[in-house]
């Protein structure tokens, strides 16, 4: 019997039942990674001597009677997470060969709870790419066409998930780094509530491992299926242990409803500042008829929800001004006198970010302030609505597009280009205010890509959109593997 594209919770199931062990598992695992993995380059950083080591460790602990949430569980883990003597780059040259004594603290998790880790994913330079391809470990291809990206900056995981390279990885998402991936390439992922899961040891190579708040972005959990995602978070999920103050005695609320008919849900699949592809619109569709044949409420408008386009140019405020807070002086220079060059009547996206990248510390206070209203309108929607249902980026899988200047791209939708980095604005979405998100697979594209859509919940009601994209994985149609 084959395995590699089973749950972490059938693999757990069966390994319980004496069906498998760890080692066969891990074996199977390595098997189909040195196999297949060639033309897809999802793992980066292969770590099989010790993923086997572990998994006879999980066999023996499971022979004593243990039972852990992961044990024995092959995963993978992104390249971005400091793991003890391997090399953590952020695909940068310069730190090729640097490598960290200490494990990032969900690395810690993971390995507490019996996982079995295979090794490192590949991401995009810095993390600062949609695609995930860079000089230290090349291209990362989509599993369903290699001329296609498999997305960033966790795309190395979503494909090697999607490629049966073990049933679970961990991610972070600041600009959809967790859902475009798994949008992408046909997989689960969730975007955590601001400040659920620690991030320590989530930092670019040779900078400190602090407790640090790495605002707006957070780590959380992928997989094949909607209850992994809840089975890993529930591992994630929790302060650092070096810190102490509110957040130390979280307790998740369960789901706001256990029937699909219960839940009232709000659709969204038109956006003021880019257009929605027709492929993206139907996944959206088919959500929307799934949820409705449930039973469920379902809404396509409301005067509740916070204003989309201020929402787009905030989001896109903090995500850049944070991003250029450690450019060289010059650099900076030379950003003031381009932003001191825009017509002040320019409110493209392209001009906020510019603006942005030399906001002072008053600038962002504002900007903050505004991001605080709009966090108080979510909480007045969620007293109305319990999910609000959208896209992820307004395409499938795009071909890869290598130009050394991101500012040169342009992606195409229905034929009309748009700059790049305005594809983030549906991801901004549920970033901006600090939201959960829960990015599940919704069907096909007319060229068989994936297409995926988000459910955001309510800040810290993570297991809501979660429960809901378990209601919804049977009706829809959920992980298929790749041909």
């Amino acid at each position: 019997m084959e395995w590699s594209f089973r749950t972490a919770e059938e693999l757990a199931a069966a390994m319980r039942a004496g069906e498998v062990t760890s080692v066969e598992l891990t074996e199977e695992a390595i098997a189909r990674i040195e196999r297949d993995d060639k033309v897809v380059n999802a793992i980066c950083v292969p770590d099989f001597d010790r993923a086997l080591a572990a998994a006879r460790d999980a066999d023996r602990a499971r022979a004593r009677g243990e039972d852990r949430a992961l044990l024995g569980i092959p995963v993978t883990v992104k390249e971005s997470y400091n793991i003890a003597g391997l090399p953590t780059t952020w695909g940068m040259p310069q730190h090729r060969d640097y490598v960290p004594t200490e494990d990032a603290v969900q690395v810690s998790r993971l390995k507490s709870a019996g996982a079995v880790v295979l090794g490192k994913t590949n991401v995009p330079l810095g993390l600062q790419d949609i695609q995930s391809f860079n000089e230290v470990y090349g291209t990362t291809n989509n599993p369903w066409d290699h001329g296609r990206t498999s997305g960033g900056s966790s795309g190395g995981s979503a494909a090697a998930l999607a490629c049966g390279f073990g049933a679970l990885s961990i991610g972070s998402d600041l600009a959809g780094s967790l859902r475009t991936p798994a949008h992408f390439c046909g997989v689960y992922a969730h975007k955590s509530t601001l400040g659920l899961a620690a991030t320590r040891g989530m930092v670019p190579p040779s900078a400190p491992a602090w407790p640090v708040d790495l605002d707006p972005a957070v780590v959380g959990p992928m997989a094949r299926g909607a209850r992994d995602l809840t089975l890993l978070l529930d591992v994630m999920a929790g302060p650092d242990p070096l810190t102490l103050g509110v957040a130390h005695h979280l307790r998740l609320p369960p789901a706001r409803h256990e029937r699909l008919r219960d839940f009232r849900v709000l659709i969204i699949d038109e956006h003021p500042l880019i257009a929605t592809g027709s492929a993206v619109r139907a996944g959206v569709n088919r959500v929307a008829d799934a949820l409705v044949d449930g039973g469920a409420l379902v809404e396509r408008h409301s005067p509740l929800l916070p204003d989309l386009a201020e929402a787009g140019t905030l989001y896109s405020q903090l995500l850049v001004s944070g991003a250029v807070a450690h450019f060289p002086v010059e650099s900076y220079d030379q950003l003031r006198i381009r932003a001191a060059g825009l017509s002040a009547d320019d409110r493209s996206l392209d001009a906020a970010r510019l603006r942005a990248m030399v906001f002072s510390h008053r600038d962002w206070l504002r900007t903050n302030d505004r991001r605080e209203l709009h966090r108080h309108g979510w909480r007045q929607l969620f007293a109305e609505f319990d999910a609000v249902v959208c896209p992820i980026t307004p395409t499938a899988a795009f071909p890869h597009d290598h130009d050394p200047n991101p500012l040169e791209r342009r992606i195409d939708i229905e034929g009309v280009e748009y700059p790049y980095f305005d594809q983030l604005v549906w991801a901004g979405l549920a970033t901006l205010p600090g939201l959960p998100a829960t990015a599940v697979p919704a069907g096909r594209s007319p060229e068989g890509l994936p297409v995926g859509v988000q459910i955001i919940g309510p800040m810290f009601e993570d297991r809501t959109p979660l429960r809901l994209a378990e209601l919804l994985e049977q009706r829809v149609g959920g992980f298929q593997a790749p041909k």
